[in-house]
């Protein structure tokens, strides 16, 4: 008899653990049911403000072959969501009834954090029904729904200075509108940037056509005739606008685990092998699994090495008996995560690299070596912070050939050079400042973890475009953030 296996979401993270287990779907050994509460099938959110621009079609995000998985054998439901799991009876009860399971995968993902303000139902354990014009940004229908205010020449702002808001303006911006940013820190992206690298980055932000509001204390949101009319603020009164981005952060999808009796943190807590109890029959993947202690990156490219990594590890060891009671092997090494504690930010103009922290002042700790270099009036500053050479935290402003060099360092552990300001000739405009020439093992898309050896090669065997590079190696199909640099090695001759 086959093993029922039951996979609870449908999205990227999630497509990829059913492509790594077709081969099992195909022969027959493998019963797959994947639940998406979505009537979509897995699609790229990474590239959901592109369509809110008009830069890419809906149908272009798509991640998944639904014809090809269902003629292969898997019983792809979507529209169905998962209300409950019995692990006693190995049941999931769904809003089509139940479905039984030999082992569980919960690929739950994330939902985005509505703030506590008058005039939003916030619920931290469910998804916020929002007023008209107040978006999240995390669905194909909430950019369809911007892309109707920005056709319409509506004003838009933008709420929250993360990594995803930035992202969301910058692309607004490209397309010629203007979206005002609000947060509430000194500057946007407080996180990884100190006060000087933070200034300059607001002051980039304006020159890419985003207004940036700092500082400001939202209290609420008005209404008229049920639908958003303005931001209600303790320290700039009412910001009026025709829709509401927000994008406050994300937090993971886990009370079906924590329904079930499973432990929850900042994700569903499992090991470092993915295994959500000592059973050897749930498992977590993606933005909702807090693997061995660590909080979920929010990156495709750990999600997608927590896929691959288990679709093996689900082929190779086959479920207990029904009776028996198999944890999962300790000694057994989990994937291998690499590049989630990079940040990169690109659009009009701004490049940004950072990991870490860099908030340490430059006498503050004798033990940290503080290596500082500023130009605002090129738009250049570097900060790096670091312990017996090796950096601990560090952001690049506007030198993106030496924020790649530090992102690549930074997650190999490194040290710098003595002189760290030789990193600098990296982006120096002299012709003769050329960057080392990359490796084919060195990762190229941070996304799927494609190494440029694997571009070159899908290159060697017949791809002429990024897409048929992507389907080929899985680069580019992220982000987007490393097209150029798969550009660059399609117009490289072939090598003979």
């Amino acid at each position: 008899m086959s093993e029922r296996l039951v996979v609870i979401g449908f999205g990227p993270v999630a497509s990829s653990l059913v492509e790594g287990l077709l081969p099992a779907v195909r022969s027959k050994e493998l019963e797959l049911t994947v639940l998406g509460a979505e009537e979509r099938a897995a699609y790229n959110r990474v590239l959901l403000a592109e369509v809110a621009i008009g830069a890419a079609e809906p149908g272009h995000l798509g991640m998944a072959d639904e014809p090809r998985l269902r003629a292969a054998g898997v019983d792809l439901r979507l529209g169905t969501a998962a209300t409950g799991v019995d692990r006693a009876r190995r049941v999931v009860h769904t809003s089509g009834g139940p479905v039984p399971y030999d082992r569980l995968v919960f690929a739950t993902g994330a939902r985005p954090v509505i703030p506590s303000l008058a005039g939003l139902n916030f619920d931290p354990h469910a998804d916020t029904e929002l007023p008209a014009g107040v978006l999240a940004l995390r669905t194909l229908n909430d950019a369809l729904a911007l892309q109707a205010v920005l056709r319409g020449d509506g004003r838009v702002l933008v709420l929250g200075g993360g990594i995803l808001g930035l992202e969301a303006a910058l692309a607004m911006a490209s397309a010629g509108y203007r979206p005002v940013l609000v947060h509430h820190g000194p500057a946007p992206l407080g996180r990884v940037v100190d006060a000087d690298g933070g200034t300059l980055l607001i002051r980039q932000l304006e020159a890419a056509g985003v207004h940036v509001l700092s500082g400001v204390r939202a209290t609420g949101v008005q209404k008229q005739d049920g639908r958003f009319h303005a931001l209600a603020t303790e320290t700039h009164g009412l910001i009026h606008a025709d829709a509401l981005l927000v994008s406050t952060g994300v937090r993971p999808r886990t009370e079906l685990a924590e329904g079930c009796g499973l432990a929850v943190g900042h994700g569903i807590q499992v090991t470092a092998q993915l295994a959500a109890d000592s059973s050897g029959r749930l498992f977590a993947v993606g933005d909702c699994a807090q693997v061995a202690g660590q909080r979920p990156a929010g990156l495709l490219a750990p999600g997608w090495a927590q896929a691959a990594w288990l679709a093996d590890y689900l082929l190779a060891h086959p479920a207990p008996h029904p009776a028996a009671s198999a944890p999962v092997a300790s000694a057994l090494p989990g994937p291998q995560i690499q590049g989630s504690g990079i940040l990169m930010l690109k659009g009009q103009g701004l490049e940004l690299t950072a990991a870490g922290t860099v908030q340490a002042g430059l006498f503050e700790d004798p033990a940290q070596q503080v290596t500082v270099y500023a130009d605002p009036a090129a738009g250049r500053y570097l900060k790096i912070v670091a312990r017996d050479r090796v950096p601990t935290g560090f952001l690049a402003l506007g030198l993106p050939r030496t924020g790649a060099e530090l992102a690549l360092g930074f997650e190999r552990g490194t040290p710098l050079p003595v002189d760290p300001s030789l990193l600098l000739r990296l982006d120096a405009p002299f012709e003769d400042a050329q960057a080392p020439a990359a490796g084919a093992d060195d990762q190229l898309c941070r996304c799927s973890g494609a190494t440029y050896g694997q571009v070159a090669r899908a290159v060697d065997a017949g791809c002429s475009t990024v897409e048929e590079v992507g389907e080929n190696c899985r680069a580019g199909t992220g982000c987007g953030g490393c097209k150029e640099r798969i550009e660059e090695l399609l117009r490289i001759p072939a090598r003979v």
